[in-house]
């Protein structure tokens, strides 16, 4: 086979925003069932997933962070949520990050996390 014969791989077509809208639904609905075990908010609702990117492939990359560095389970969360996207059969691949900067703070919060605490 020459090069002129050669085909070219196929590259994804873009999500259409109808999919993206759809995982991106699916997405705030799994990673509301991760919970900071030392407050009954979920991490969504803490304002702890800073970047959700989806890729044509729908590969997913999260970046989050934790209330405070120190938190005790900095070693499981990133797992738990990973474990979580993946019950999404539509998710390819999923990589979590934990990132400290900028630093959470209460501001991060929804109205419905300070609702749940009594911080208003």
């Amino acid at each position: 086979m020459d090069d002129a014969t050669a085909i070219e791989p196929t590259a994804t077509p873009p999500l259409s925003q109808a999919e993206l809208d759809r995982l991106t639904d699916l997405l705030i609905e799994k990673l509301k069932t991760v919970y900071d075990p030392e407050i009954p908010v979920d991490i969504y609702e803490l304002g702890l997933v800073y970047r959700v990117d989806v890729s044509d492939d729908k590969d997913v990359a999260i970046d989050m962070t934790l209330t405070a560095p120190g938190c005790p389970v900095a070693g499981e969360m990133p797992g738990w949520v990973e474990d979580a996207v993946k019950e999404i059969s539509d998710v390819r691949s999923v990589k979590v990050d934990l990132v400290f900067d900028p630093p959470w703070d209460p501001s991060r919060m929804s109205d419905e996390a300070k609702l749940a605490l009594n911080m208003f």
